[in-house]
C-alpha cells in the first residue's frame, strides 16, 4: 500500500470500514480518473453514477463554474458573518433562486449545507409557530447532525446516538390515514417530496396535496427538502414545481453550489423576520452564503437554466429506464427525472453489483434505506451516447454476471 494510502486511513475519519480507495487524480464532465499507472498511462477512467450524491449536476471541471470561483476569489472571499454586508455573489444567487420558486417563497438564508438547511428550518418553525412537535416520515433522510438525525426514519442510523430531540412524530409516507396525525401541537411537517434514500420512494397520486391541506388546516408549516431533487434532478427545476405544491420553507443544498460547499432554506419575508428579534441572531453562521460558494452556484443554475438541462432531465432518465428494465436481473426501476433506483431484489446481489460495477469503471452506490437496490445519478450533462455506453456496460459487466 502506498503512502497516500496509509495516510489516509491514518488520518482521515472514516465512515465505514471497507473504504472504495479509489485514488482521485481529475474529473472532467461526467468522469474521474485515477494517477496513471503502466495499466493505465491516462489513469484508470470511472463513470461517476452519483455526482457526490446529486452535487455535480453541471458536471466535473465545468468551465463557467471554475472560471467563476476563480473571479470571485480575485475579488474577495470571506469578510464577515451572513446577514450583516452586501455581497454581490450572495445577494444575485439569493434574488436568481428566489425568482424561480413560486410564492412567497421569496427570501433566502444560506448556510454550508443540507444538515444545516433542515437545523435551520426547524428552528424556524418552532419560532414562528410557538409550537414544539415536528412530524416527518419514515425512511427519511435529512442529514446527520442531531437535529437532523431526530427526523431521520430509520431507527437503525439513531439509535446509538439517543437521547436526540423530543417531541418527534413519524408517519408513513403516502399514507393518507396518517396524516390525521398533525396537529394544533404540529410546530411543522419535514418531507421530501421525492424519498431519496429509501430508493427513490415517490409520492402517490394527491399525496403531497393532502399534506398541504393538512398543514394548512392545523397552522402547521409544511417544509419540503429539496436538497437531493433540487436544481433539474427529478426533471423539473425543483420537485414542487413539478407536483404542484408550494411548501412554507424548502431546504436546498447538494447541486445548489455547483460543486461548492452550500446550503439554504428559503421562505416568506414574514416566516424569515422569525429570526431577526426577540432574540435577534435566530441563526447564525460564520460560512453561510460564502461569494465563492454563492458565485459557483449561481454560474451552476445559470448553465442549467441556458442548457435547459432540468427538461432535458426526464427523457434522459428514461432512456436510462427502458435500456435497463428489460433485464431479467433487473426486478423494477423507481425513477423521478434523472434519479433512479435499480431494483436487483436482493441485499446480496446487489453488493456483488456493487464490485462489479467499480471493476467495470462505474460509481454507485446504494441507498441508506434500500440495500436491494443501486443508484443512477449522474450528471445532468450526460449525452444519449453516453447513456446507451453506459447501460450496454451495465447489462454486460454486472447484470448479465449476477
Amino acid at each position: 500500500m502506498d503512502i497516500l494510502r496509509k495516510q489516509f486511513l491514518r488520518h482521515v475519519g472514516q465512515t465505514s470500514d471497507a473504504p472504495l480507495m479509489i485514488e482521485v487524480a481529475r474529473a472532467e464532465g461526467i468522469y474521474f480518473y485515477t494517477p496513471p499507472t503502466p495499466e493505465f498511462p491516462q489513469g484508470k477512467r470511472y463513470v461517476d453514477l452519483v455526482s457526490g450524491v446529486s452535487v455535480s449536476n453541471v458536471g466535473h471541471g465545468n468551465r463557467q463554474v471554475v472560471e467563476a470561483v476563480c473571479a470571485q476569489a480575485r475579488d474577495y472571499m470571506h469578510i464577515m458573518v451572513y446577514g450583516e454586508m452586501v455581497e454581490r455573489p450572495q445577494v444575485k444567487y439569493a434574488a436568481a433562486i428566489a425568482g424561480l420558486l413560486p410564492e412567497p417563497l421569496e427570501s433566502v438564508y444560506f448556510v454550508n449545507s443540507g444538515a444545516e438547511a433542515v437545523e435551520g428550518a426547524l428552528k424556524l418553525a418552532k419560532r414562528y409557530t410557538h409550537r414544539t412537535e415536528i412530524v416527518s416520515f419514515r425512511n427519511a433522510y435529512h442529514g446527520s447532525t442531531h437535529g437532523a438525525m431526530s427526523v431521520m426514519g430509520d431507527e437503525f442510523f439513531v439509535g446509538a446516538y439517543r437521547p436526540l430531540l423530543p417531541d418527534t412524530r413519524k408517519l408513513r409516507y403516502n399514507c393518507f390515514e396518517d396524516l390525521e396525525q398533525i396537529t394544533e401541537r404540529t410546530a411543522c411537517v419535514l418531507v421530501e417530496p421525492v424519498q431519496g434514500e429509501s430508493g427513490v420512494n415517490l409520492p402517490v397520486p394527491g399525496f403531497l396535496e393532502a399534506l398541504r391541506e393538512r398543514c394548512s388546516a392545523v397552522g402547521a408549516l409544511l417544509i419540503f427538502d429539496e436538497i437531493q431533487t433540487g436544481f433539474g434532478r427529478s426533471g423539473a427545476m425543483f420537485a414542487m414545481l413539478k407536483y404542484g405544491v408550494t411548501p412554507d420553507i424548502v431546504c436546498l443544498a447538494k447541486a445548489l453550489g455547483g460543486g461548492m460547499p452550500l446550503g439554504a432554506f428559503v421562505s416568506s419575508n414574514g416566516i424569515m423576520a422569525g429570526f431577526q428579534s426577540d432574540p435577534p441572531l435566530g441563526h447564525i453562521t460564520t460560512f453561510g452564503g460564502h461569494p465563492v460558494c454563492c458565485a459557483a452556484g449561481l454560474a451552476a443554475l445559470t448553465y442549467i437554466q441556458e442548457l435547459g438541462l432540468a427538461e432535458q432531465a426526464e427523457a434522459k432518465g428514461q432512456l436510462f429506464e427502458e435500456l435497463l428494465k428489460g433485464h431479467p436481473g433487473v426486478r423494477e426501476i423507481r425513477r423521478s427525472g434523472l434519479l433512479l433506483a435499480v431494483e436487483l431484489g436482493e441485499s446480496e446481489r446487489l453488493f456483488k453489483a456493487m464490485g462489479l460495477l467499480k471493476e467495470a469503471g462505474y460509481l454507485s452506490d446504494w441507498f441508506l434505506f434500500c440495500d436491494t437496490a443501486f443508484r443512477i445519478s449522474p450528471p445532468l450533462t450526460i449525452a444519449e451516447q453516453q447513456i446507451r455506453e453506459c447501460c450496454e456496460d451495465i447489462r454486460a459487466e454486472v447484470l448479465d454476471k449476477l
